[in-house]
């Protein structure tokens, strides 16, 4: 039985529908990320597990017990925020046994949950200092100390590396993803950036507009989404989609006409798609230079030299972007004509719907 169960859960403010009927399980132990674009519903669907927010209609369920008119400390969960909420007249020490201090714990059982706490989060030696002398980085740990320490069933995120700067955000979330392992507890954590949904979830949960756009793991979602929009929202850069007609099939290959790049011979069973519009999708990092099965000529309008590698974003027909990464630093200069690659099984394709077509 999974440990935390959303059943036909709805969220609405007056007439407005914010969450609109959704069910997950979610695995004790596993590390669950929403991820989706602002005002998608993912923070609202967090608050109501947290008891900070009113179910309109469903079930929240942890543990086979139902929570819905529990109220949060009841729940056996712990939030960490978007702000670290710190007390600033108060210690690190005090800041993270605050919350056992309301819930009247003897001394010694605080300060050994807070001493335990802070030697995972490497705090412990930053105990009698205020929050005002900490770096950013150390002031989200003092946050996550103050909800380790009430030994929480379920861990709930939201946000919580937004505040920080690139390079605190990646040390970051090293440290999250090395304190689940260390806890093995449940987490469930609401991002609006996928690079942070990919590399830290076992499952990620992709929202849209209050409903579940696809549900999966990292590289589920990755190589096959259900859709179009998973297919732009997972991937860094995003995904490039280009419009074309299918104009024939055979049963076992499909050719669509992609108009001035010309026409393209696809893998796959769908003959119902013979005649609609449909789109093609392929990744940026799967391009390459040269000849291939698919190639085009593209004019670099910027060439961005990053190193590691290198990205170009060239126009095509009808004025749509197309972004290309290549491996170091290969011969590229703005206005430079380039042959373009790809290989017929790295490309995706999406009905009039905009639904996979695998």
């Amino acid at each position: 039985m999974a440990q935390l169960q959303l059943k036909n859960i709805q969220k609405s403010f007056g007439d407005v529908s914010i969450i609109n009927g959704i069910d997950l399980e979610i695995e004790e132990g596993e590390f669950v990320v929403f991820v989706g674009p602002s005002g998608c519903g993912k923070s609202t669907l967090l608050r109501m597990i947290a008891g900070l927010e009113d179910v309109t209609g469903g079930d929240i369920v942890i543990d086979d017990q139902s929570v819905n008119n529990l109220p949060p400390v009841k729940r056996g969960i712990a939030m960490v925020f978007q702000s670290y909420a710190l007390y600033p007249h108060m210690s690190v020490f005090e800041n993270m046994a605050f919350p056992l201090r309301v819930e009247r714990l003897p001394n010694d059982e605080v300060k050994k949950r807070v001493d335990v706490a802070a030697k995972v989060l490497q705090l412990d030696a930053r105990l009698e200092q205020r929050p005002g002398t900490l770096s950013g980085g150390q002031r989200q740990r003092v946050a996550i100390g103050r909800a380790i320490v009430r030994h929480p069933k379920i861990f709930l995120f939201d946000e919580p590396l937004s505040n920080l700067d690139a390079a605190l955000r990646s040390d970051m979330r090293i440290e999250l993803m090395e304190l689940h392992k260390t806890l093995g507890s449940t987490m469930i954590y609401v991002t609006h950036d996928q690079v942070e949904a990919m590399t830290m979830a076992d499952k990620i949960v992709v929202m849209r507009s209050g409903n579940f756009e696809q549900i999966g793991s990292p590289l589920d979602l990755y190589n096959r989404p259900d859709n179009q929009f998973v297919a732009s929202f997972i991937g860094s850069p995003r995904m490039n989609f280009i419009k074309g007609e299918c104009i024939s099939a055979d049963g076992k290959t499909l050719k669509v006409d992609l108009g001035d790049l010309g026409t393209i011979t696809l893998p796959r069973k769908a003959d119902h798609l013979a005649g609609q519009q449909v789109t093609l999708g392929i990744r940026p990092e799967h391009m390459f230079l040269g000849e291939g099965e698919f190639t085009i000529e593209l004019k670099p309008n910027i060439v961005e030299h990053l190193g590691i590698h290198t990205i170009t974003y060239s126009e095509l027909p009808g004025n749509d972007t197309f972004i290309a990464l290549f491996d170091g630093n290969p011969d590229l200069s703005e206005d430079k004509p380039a042959k373009m690659s790809f290989t017929l099984d790295a490309a995706h394709l999406f009905d009039a719907d905009e639904l996979a077509v695998h």
